[in-house]
């Protein structure tokens, strides 16, 4: 969370003309719900069903732009779907970054526990990070770049 896939999801969809989804954001349409409130109702367990099916429903449409959660990966049918029916960037950024970036979203469950968000997303990150390493064709580093400079390395990257 944080590294900005839905911002350059977005522009890169526009930059290619192509459709781009937000899993999370396919998740709230369907459910007429936020991310927050599924958390609140039917736990992380319950939400990441949800993302899984939404997963496998989006990752068999072609030529589209997808943001996924950042717990997406958790899931290895998830990695699977995206390993094997896509291209996938994994925009990588550091702790400082991270921070800075999600310290005032309140839309985001996992780090609105009772430990400072620092230690929640260096704890994620250490999780997450070897399975989105695994997953990804490529890795674009988001930290000290512009959103242009990571839409024009992805391009690059997918020529």
């Amino acid at each position: 969370m944080g590294t900005g896939k839905t911002t350059v999801g977005r522009q890169l969809s526009r930059k290619l003309k192509m459709d781009f989804y937000d899993s999370d954001r396919v998740i709230e349409e369907r459910t007429g719900a936020d991310i927050p409130l599924i958390f609140e109702k039917e736990g992380e367990a319950g939400f990441r069903k949800r993302e899984a099916d939404i997963i496998d429903e989006l990752t068999q449409k072609k030529n589209i732009i997808l943001a996924t959660g950042g717990g997406a990966v958790l899931d290895s049918e998830n990695r699977n779907h995206l390993i094997n029916r896509g291209t996938v960037f994994y925009l990588k950024s550091n702790l400082k970054t991270l921070i800075d970036r999600t310290s005032k979203d309140k839309n985001r469950p996992l780090l609105h526990a009772d430990e400072p968000a620092e230690d929640i997303l260096k704890r994620l990150l250490e999780e997450r990070g070897p399975l989105y390493e695994a997953t990804a064709d490529y890795t674009i580093e988001t930290a000290n770049n512009s959103i242009h400079s990571v839409i024009q390395a992805i391009i690059k990257s997918l020529k």
